[in-house]
């Protein structure tokens, strides 16, 4: 890696952001769950669910009418 991109960090620290970013990016894209980006970026579930804040991720991405869709199901069950 060029060294430009290690000013102020160790290259362990950008390993470990690196891992974090592509958990986040498989994470996004729908081929990963959330435990299983959080285990491989090697953060804890509440940490990665922070990330996904920061960086303006949605932790659940249904559609609208699917959610309609449940909310009618609750409501007949109740």
């Amino acid at each position: 890696m060029p060294e430009q991109y290690l000013v102020d960090q160790s290259p362990i620290e950008v390993d470990k952001r690196i891992k974090l970013y592509a958990a986040l990016l498989m994470f996004q894209s729908g081929s990963m769950s959330a435990g299983a980006a959080s285990e491989f970026a090697g953060v804890d579930r509440f940490t990665f669910i922070t990330e996904c804040q920061q960086h303006n991720i949605p932790l659940v991405d249904s559609a609208p009418e699917a959610l309609d869709g449940e909310l009618k199901d609750l409501r007949r069950i109740t």
